[in-house]
């Protein structure tokens, strides 16, 4: 806890002590959301913000190395004017010419310097994920089955850390 009056709170942010994924933010009430990188010069933190296993956002401390880049989800990747390739991701971004190998639903690593992607990771049986809604929101697992169906929901089955398997929808 740094503030703890609405006073105090106005004060570190408009001293330009806060930044959101790299940038400065003024706004008191800038709506920080899932996997975004919370930087605060003066005590040298850095965190992310994740959901905890009752759905509510918690800061995770991280390094210095890990602040500079950030995962984003890819909600979509489409064609744009002159048939330039561009992906959206979930917290907004416009990301253009990506891997071809990048499809909807993948992670991809991007720099919070240069916006530039990184790396990717491929949503698909044996990886790491964290739930971002439902009942099941801020649990992580490990995919190991994916059930597709066409014009519905897909049904993806996790096994997390317990050994407890779980399916989304």
């Amino acid at each position: 806890k740094y503030a703890l009056t609405y006073r105090e709170v106005k004060m570190i942010v408009m001293q330009r002590l806060i930044k959101v994924d790299g940038k400065v933010r003024t706004d008191m009430f800038y709506p920080a959301g899932f996997m975004d990188v919370i930087q605060i010069d003066k005590t040298k933190e850095n965190f992310r913000l994740l959901y905890d296993t009752k759905s509510r956002f918690t800061l995770h401390k991280i390094s210095k190395e890990e602040a500079t880049y950030k995962l984003c989800r890819v909600k979509r990747v489409t064609r744009g004017p002159k048939g330039t390739p561009y992906a959206v991701t979930h917290d907004g971004r416009t990301l253009r010419y990506p891997d071809p190998d990048v499809k909807a639903h993948d992670t991809i690593r991007l720099d919070l310097n240069t916006g530039k992607i990184l790396d990717h990771v491929k949503f698909e049986a044996g990886n790491t994920v964290m739930i971002r809604g439902g009942n099941n929101m801020g649990r992580v697992g490990v995919i190991t089955h994916r059930e597709r169906h066409p014009g519905s929901f897909e049904i993806v089955h996790i096994k997390d850390a317990a050994g407890h398997s779980f399916a989304t929808r």
